[in-house]
């Protein structure tokens, strides 16, 4: 294992994992709820209960009750022209689990929440010439996108195995400089076949693609205890060679971890091609989207697209009617029944899985 592999920051992100809280919601202080009670108060006599009657309902006795962690589910609304909808009201939007509707608790246009962010960038043989141009635009997006302070990212390369460039951060010169210190990797002598020489017994897979086992250990090791809305930004052209984990392994821990998945499509021409539909399957189910630039003006208009995603979205959070703690996986749904607007994209992530035990 290398010394900087993402198992290795395992233990040093330990102590984060006290700090876990998807999302923090403040309420406002309820009617009759007082946060000190009035000196005044203490001079008043008890009064009698007249035993024939039941106790009189007082706003003391009014508890708000979440019996359930709540759900909270960020998407974005696009017309037939990628236009973002931005004027939605609550009574417009329906969220069904199963096929059955839930009561909205909260619903807000989301522009500030921090944002914490893992790039992971192929660099295996299919990335040799592609990878300075997706430096260069990936780190004006990084300069564009984190705020100091703020939001927190973290750079991965991955071949064969994922290797961190720079932890988590919230400074943007340090994201920047784990880009560009990400440099191409010789593949090894080729198999029998013309391609990477297979691991033997589980051995090195230097050379190769573990695409979906860096998504896996991405979520796992290091987003699936931090706050905020996380988010992996995966840069490679989409093809795996050498990963353990199977695409619904990566998808099933990111919604676990709920993290979405955003995907840009790039890789040297005369290689495998971009492989289209394992991007769109990683990023569509998480409540992401998949771009495959053509060129380098694409790539760039990607990043901007993509920033103004992280930055057009809205959030909406429910207390789920089936409170059992089965594990089991929900299917999510979100509708706009009154909406006249045809061909509206509404992204958000496919489902989540209860709580178990």
């Amino acid at each position: 294992m290398r010394k900087n592999s993402i198992g290795h920051v395992v233990k040093s992100l330990a102590c984060a994992a006290v700090v876990a809280a998807a999302i923090a919601f403040v309420f406002a202080p309820q009617p009759g709820v007082r946060a000190q009670q009035n000196p005044q108060d203490k001079k008043q006599p008890p009064q009698k209960q007249d035993p024939q009657k039941p106790p009189k309902k007082t706003d003391e006795m009014e508890t708000f009750k979440i019996g359930t962690q709540l759900v909270n589910v960020l998407f974005s609304v696009q017309d037939k022209q990628n236009r973002y909808i931005n004027d939605l009201k609550q009574e417009e939007i329906q969220i069904l689990e199963n096929g059955q509707a839930q009561e909205i608790f909260v619903f807000k246009k989301e522009l500030d929440l921090p944002l914490t962010m893992a790039i992971l960038v192929d660099v295996s043989g299919s990335e040799q010439y592609t990878l300075p141009v997706l430096k260069d635009a990936g780190g004006r997006f990084i300069d564009s996108v984190i705020r100091f302070g703020k939001d927190t990212a973290a750079v991965i390369k991955f071949e064969g195995e994922p290797t961190i460039m720079q932890d988590l951060t919230s400074n943007p010169a340090r994201v920047r400089r784990g880009l560009d210190q990400i440099e191409f990797t010789a593949p090894p002598p080729r198999g029998v076949f013309g391609g990477p020489t297979p691991p033997i017994n589980g051995g090195s897979r230097q050379g190769g693609t573990s695409l979906y086992d860096s998504v896996y250990a991405t979520c796992a090791d290091m987003l699936a205890r931090q706050p905020g809305r996380k988010t992996i930004v995966l840069l490679t052209d989409g093809v795996d060679t050498t990963s353990r984990m199977k695409i619904g392994d990566a998808i099933d821990e990111a919604l676990k971890s709920e993290v979405v998945i955003y995907a840009i499509g790039i890789g040297d021409e005369g290689s495998f091609g971009i492989n289209e539909g394992a991007l769109k399957r990683l990023s569509e189910s998480t409540g992401g989207r998949a771009f495959i630039p053509k060129g380098r003006r694409d790539l760039e208009n990607a990043f901007v697209q993509l920033e103004q995603d992280m930055r057009q979205q809205y959030l909406l959070a429910y207390e789920p009617k089936n409170d059992t703690p089965d594990g089991a996986f929900r299917k999510l749904e979100i509708k706009l029944p009154n909406r006249n607007i045809k061909d509206l994209k509404i992204r958000h992530r496919k489902g989540y899985y209860a709580p178990k035990g």
